[in-house]
């Protein structure tokens, strides 16, 4: 029996979890003969949270499909940088924390807005905080977006932000930089181990995460090296890749099972 992990009960409630939805998740890995987990983040959390032998625990990194976005373009309806938090908007995805950090870039420079695409349970939560900062006049919520409106939102997009709290993998970063999008995303992200040409800031430290975001807005260099540099390293990590190490390790197992 082989259990896949690409999230855990640790990651979608922090400490404050369900105890039943651990239980069941606990009982899966104890029956597993082996794990295959998204990120060595996620088989961290497998081995110390769930208490499995590291031994049968394996860390198989997902992939990412090429986009076939809509060509980038410095302009957009706004006339300012474009900064973009596309995802679900739940505590694990850390929404609050890319609205703290709106607000810090804006203390410094207006011309920047920010948005927000997606919908979740803490979406009232972030109106009220935006509203509290008094940034609405730069701050949109788009909620659900459908595939083509995505392609436009990223096309007019100049940095991407990825604030999760626990993210097992993280694909979101991988499209945004395959459309040719700069991108800050959190180091508590499995996606962070696969990625050097994207800003690694701890989701906490809103200090950094607002500095990276207005360096990249503001100086062009910066954000040219790495939308060029990150396009070709998101480029590598194919789903094909991530298949035939699945395969060598399906064989593997296969090979030392005793046939009945």
């Amino acid at each position: 029996m082989i259990v896949h992990v690409h999230a855990t009960e640790y990651d979608r409630s922090g400490e404050n979890i369900n105890r039943q939805v651990y239980e069941l998740e606990r009982q899966g890995m104890e029956a597993a003969d082996v794990i295959v987990c998204v990120s060595e983040f996620t088989r961290k959390t497998v081995i110390t949270k769930y208490n499995q032998p590291s031994s049968k625990v394996v860390c198989i990194h997902n992939g990412v499909e090429p986009q076939n976005c809509n060509k980038r373009t410095e302009n957009n309806i706004f006339g300012k940088t474009i900064v973009s938090f596309i995802g679900r908007v739940t505590y694990q995805k850390g929404p609050d924390y890319f609205v703290e950090a709106a607000a810090k870039v804006l203390e410094k420079d207006r011309n920047f807005v920010f948005v927000m695409a997606g919908d979740g349970d803490m979406l009232d939560k972030m109106t009220a905080l935006v509203a509290k900062k008094r940034i609405s006049e730069n701050f949109f919520f788009t909620g659900f977006l459908k595939p083509d409106e995505l392609k436009q939102l990223l096309a007019e997009t100049s940095v991407f932000v990825m604030p999760s709290v626990s993210e097992p993998f993280g694909i979101a970063p991988l499209e945004a930089m395959s459309s040719g999008v700069a991108a800050v995303i959190s180091r508590q992200s499995g996606v962070s181990e696969v990625l050097t040409h994207a800003i690694k800031v701890d989701f906490w430290d809103i200090d950094a995460m607002s500095d990276a975001i207005y360096s990249i807005g503001r100086h062009k260099a910066l954000s040219d090296m790495l939308c060029e540099k990150g396009k070709a390293e998101v480029a590598a990590l194919t789903w094909d890749k991530a298949a035939d190490k699945l395969s060598e390790l399906y064989n593997q197992i296969a090979n030392k099972t005793p046939q009945i």
